[in-house]
């Protein structure tokens, strides 16, 4: 029973070729399936990404269910992912061959209606983002990005955005000059 716990049924060196090829394939794959897919996760995205993980992972273990050899791929598959993080920080060229670079989807009120396709999002989840900014419609919008990320930013018009403390505050000593002016009441 120990010895079928923790000796690796596959030669260490095989079992890193196998992760490291099956991360890379799937680093690949899951870039070109674009940025939405890792952010935006609805509930098909999801059976998706933990079907994907139980497809892949003999390609990773071989024909091998020992502990030391789960450990080992995991071990593998943290190294490969702490050193490509740490060379997209160090390359920024790197950064965007991994990761990709921001999408316009809607510029000065209007939709980019071929990017949005493109990408595989919704309108409607455009308009929901520009509502949790504070704007109302898509005309308020200046511009909507999705980043590489995922994330789907928002910048309203000028005239168009909430107002922050600062606009608060200069209202506020707006209102004390007024105050100010004003006769004193009996």
């Amino acid at each position: 029973m120990w010895q079928a716990m923790f000796v690796a049924g596959i030669p260490y060196v095989e079992k890193t070729i196998r992760t490291l090829l099956v991360y890379l394939a799937l680093l690949v794959l899951l870039r070109v399936i674009g940025k939405r897919g890792l952010a935006q996760l609805n509930t098909f995205d999801l059976v998706v990404m933990l079907l994907l993980s139980n497809v892949v992972q003999n390609a990773v273990i071989g024909n091998d269910n020992s502990v030391t050899g789960g450990v080992y791929g995991a071990l593998v598959l943290l190294a490969a992912d702490w050193l490509l993080v740490r060379q997209a920080v160090r390359w920024e060229w790197f950064n965007r061959l991994l990761n990709g670079t921001p999408t316009v989807l809607a510029r000065d009120g209007a939709y980019d209606r071929r990017e949005i396709a493109r990408q595989g999002i919704r309108v409607a989840d455009l308009d929901v983002a520009v509502r949790h900014q504070g704007g109302d419609a898509i005309e308020e919008a200046s511009l909507i990005v999705l980043e590489p990320s995922g994330t789907l930013l928002v910048r309203l018009k000028d005239g168009d955005q909430v107002a922050d403390k600062d606009d608060v505050a200069a209202l506020r000593a707006a209102l004390a000059a007024i105050e100010a002016r004003l006769p004193a009441g009996d």
